[in-house]
């Protein structure tokens, strides 16, 4: 029998036909290219051609699937595209992507189109979606045209990617934006949106619900190629910056050094734009920069008559008498609901008030008011009450300096400050008279007769108290070789932390006074984590930590999230106080300050080199370096900074630290060794030398980073003495200078690798080694060139490259070698 005459066999080819051209309909001969009658359905994808991008249905965590874009080389499914961020799906099966009629649109289960492209085209057919390795989805005319018909980028939903531009076209005055998700499940566009502002200042705006402004990052300058807000932005090495701006639009747009780097920049539906670059080694997202800096400072975080306190998490909470009108997106952080009424006010239940009753007033000190206030012509609070109690929509009112003022809405972007804060104003909500307790009470003689018989009693027991207190604070539990206080205890001595010394990432410093009249420092963290052992452990083994360079930690206190740090007090302060303010004290001689830096020096040699354990501090700058009554640097804060055994030489976590002392690994996302204190350290040694914040901006706005004049200088054998802080009058031997500037510019080059350890930096300064002329590191020139074509300096081809530079020879040995040449 023939073989074509077997049924089998035709029907098995007739299969295999009608298979190849179903999988050739879906996923195209390309798999970045989605071509006219193809379609994506199910759990089918598209990627790009480097593999970098991926485009799909998704699901955020709900039951609603969106198309979407997302990295394709990390192990975290992070979109930074959405489609139908409003109109999501629940049958991905029966739903599809496709080419139709010249658009690429999607059609729900019933055949419903629910989002397109909405282009028109002449040719419709050849009409192809490509997604690129940029993240970039385009509609091409073709598979080999260039012009896009449309793409993602112009596009933009809450994720700025790099080549891609937030414009503003002047001819219609319309604003691209970025908008943020609702919550982390749900992508519908939020109360969150980043827009060049359509006043046409040159700057980027976030607004709250498209109207209220909160954050600006002032104008462009095109002098020093930043904006004037964002100063860091100098700071950066990672991200090449470019403005643009003509008769027809303006933009800002970014692009990366390396292109080996994962990095995006969102609108976060918390309301603040965020840098964040992935960690490969520990698999997540970290943190790089965000505006605002504190999260209150985020218009209406908490929505209506949610009031928001950088004390601790949760920073929402409601006022006394409300509660969350959506616990489920109160979970999922999303505050925009606010809050509502648990009882409704009197004058809504009884307008004509026949009960005799009426509504209340709960005062809250210490608070933001809120804005759009009514002011009242009244004499006195009472009559400021009575005002507010004439109109039943009347939520609150205010009685101070300023007058009388009455709220007549919601309130909005209430924040409650902390104890020690000064800036906060009382206000009186109103709430049911219900809400508050009886003040009537037929009991009263009884209750005042029964006061009367046990006062005396409970006075005795409270001097017995007092007694015991103070003894146990005189003698607190011995643990180790710190003190264990009690928080009472701590919150006494301070006055209830009322004498702020100041503050830092990690938390406010208090001064207090003990029983026995010593002196200290009490410092209040905050955003720390640790478990009861955790933090035991890590305070005990630093309570080993001792050297004439270090603060001493005398005890510490840990009751439940309640963890606080007990230091020798430094009377003479932090060394910025010193540096940077002019009116606060004389300027430091230059004898001084060349201790400060070596004393410092070596307390960080110390804790690398000299301690059980190496620890890294993770935070040096001129606010941690504190001063005793001989002026004797003692490095501070290092009470939980990471603490690594002597059998590894690299430690894994996340980034802390302050921007501009911050050393490039922590942006990388490697982990980081003692060098990345190196790096710090050097960044301060230039504000020592200068006396002033190595980045600043003058009075005709222009910003100069002091760090790259100094390689300038060291590089070109330039005048030292002019880079001097000015009230020295030059008063420094030259060579105790350029030995600093040096030691500086070393301690701060791009490759740790080519910094010096900090014990070396001791020989240097001791003059037991001569330091060599060190090449510029690439960081700074790219933060000073203004053109459009940066200018690289490179250490020379000689193999120095690939090898441990020579920072410094022995003294005796006048051998100088510049380890550095230049091109462009």
């Amino acid at each position: 029998m023939d073989n074509m005459e077997n049924p089998w066999l035709k029907l098995s080819v007739l299969l295999f036909m009608w298979l190849s051209l179903n999988c050739q309909l879906c996923f195209g001969a390309d798999t970045d290219t989605i071509s006219a009658n193809q379609s994506l359905s199910g759990n089918q994808t598209i990627v790009s051609s480097g593999g970098n991008f991926v485009l799909g249905f998704f699901s955020p965590g709900n039951s609603n699937y969106y198309i979407g874009i997302w990295y394709g080389k990390i192990s975290q499914q992070t979109p930074v595209w959405v489609a139908n961020r409003e109109t999501p799906v629940r049958d991905i099966q029966s739903s599809e992507l496709k080419i139709s009629d010249g658009n690429l649109v999607l059609i729900n289960g019933s055949q419903v189109e629910i989002w397109s492209t909405n282009i028109r085209t002449s040719n419709s057919s050849s009409v192809v979606a490509v997604l690129e390795d940029t993240g970039n989805l385009v509609l091409r005319d073709g598979p080999n045209s260039s012009a896009p018909l449309w793409q993602s980028l112009d596009h933009p939903t809450h994720t700025w990617l790099p080549g891609g531009k937030l414009s503003l076209n002047k001819r219609t005055n319309q604003s691209q934006l970025l908008t943020s998700w609702k919550n982390s499940e749900d992508p519908a566009p939020g109360l969150f949106s980043l827009e060049l502002d359509p006043a046409g200042t040159n700057s980027y705006i976030i607004r709250w619900n498209r109207t209220r402004q909160y954050w600006s990052s002032g104008p462009w300058d095109e002098q020093s190629r930043i904006f004037s807000g964002v100063p860091e932005m100098r700071l950066n090495y990672i991200y090449n910056f470019s403005f643009h701006s003509d008769e027809n639009e303006s933009y800002f747009t970014y692009s990366l050094y390396n292109p080996q780097t994962i990095s995006r920049f969102i609108m976060d539906y918390s309301g603040q734009i965020k840098q964040l670059s992935w960690l490969e080694s520990s698999q997540q997202w970290n943190l790089f920069w965000s505006q605002p800096r504190q999260q209150c400072q985020v218009y209406a975080f908490c929505g209506a008559f949610g009031s928001c306190n950088e004390g601790g998490l949760p920073f929402c909470s409601c006022l006394k008498g409300f509660h969350q009108k959506s616990q489920t997106n109160w979970n999922l952080s999303d505050f925009s609901d606010g809050c509502e009424r648990t009882t409704r006010l009197q004058c809504e239940e009884d307008p004509s008030l026949v009960t005799g009753k009426t509504d209340k007033f709960l005062e809250s000190p210490n608070v933001k008011l809120p804005e759009s206030a009514r002011s009242m012509s009244v004499g006195s609070m009472s009559e400021c009450e009575s005002s507010c109690l004439e109109y039943c929509n009347c939520t609150a009112y205010a009685y101070d300096s300023d007058g009388c003022r009455i709220w007549m809405t919601e309130l909005l972007d209430l924040q409650q400050y902390s104890q020690s804060g000064s800036n906060g104003r009382t206000i009186y909500i109103r709430l049911a008279a219900s809400e508050f307790p009886s003040s009537s009470n037929n009991n009263g003689i009884i209750i005042g007769a029964v006061a009367g018989s046990v006062g005396l009693v409970l006075c005795l027991v409270i001097f017995v108290i007092f007694r015991w207190r103070r003894q146990r604070m005189i003698n607190p539990k011995v643990e180790g070789s710190l003190l264990a206080f009690g928080y009472r205890d701590l919150q006494s001595a301070t006055k209830n932390f009322s004498e702020k010394l100041g503050g830092g990432g990690f938390g406010s410093v208090f001064k207090g006074t003990l029983p026995d009249s010593s002196i200290i420092a009490v410092k209040q963290l905050e955003s720390i984590n640790q478990g009861e052992k955790q933090f035991r452990s890590e305070v005990s083994t630093i309570g080993t930590v001792q050297h004439v360079n270090l603060v001493r930690l005398r005890g510490f206190c840990s009751e439940g999230m309640k963890k606080l740090l007990v230091y020798d007090y430094m009377p003479n302060g932090s060394l910025d106080v010193h540096l940077f303010h002019e009116e606060n004290s004389k300027a430091l001689v230059w004898k001084t300050r060349y201790q400060i830096a070596l004393g410092t020096a070596r307390g960080l040699t110390y804790l690398h080199e000299k301690c059980r354990d190496c620890i890294i501090h993770c935070d040096i700058k001129p606010e941690n370096i504190l001063l005793d009554a001989e002026l004797c640097p003692k490095v501070a804060d290092f009470g939980l900074a990471k603490i690594i055994g002597r059998d590894f030489s690299r430690v894994l976590t996340t980034m802390r630290g302050t921007r501009g002392y911050l050393a490039p690994e922590w942006i990388s996302g490697v982990a980081v060794t003692a060098k990345a204190d190196v790096y710090s350290y050097g960044m301060m040694l230039f504000e020592i030398v200068s006396g002033r914040r190595n980045s600043e901006q003058n009075e005709e706005g222009r910003v100069s980073f002091f760090p790259t004049s100094v390689a300038r200088v060291i590089a070109e054998d330039g005048d030292v003495l002019s880079l001097l802080d000015p009230r020295l009058n030059g008063d420094a031997p030259v060579d105790e200078l350029s030995r600093i500037c040096k030691v500086a510019c070393w301690c701060v080059q791009d490759d740790e690798t080519h910094r010096p350890s900090m014990g070396q930096v001791v020989q240097i300064l001791e003059g037991v080694l001569d330091v060599n002329v060190p090449p510029i590191p690439r960081s700074l020139q790219v933060l000073a060139d203004n053109s459009e074509h940066i200018i690289f300096f490179t250490e020379s081809s000689s193999s120095q490259s690939s090898q441990t530079p020579s920072y410094a020879s022995n003294a005796s040995s006048q051998a100088k070698s510049n380890t550095s040449s230049t091109s462009s």
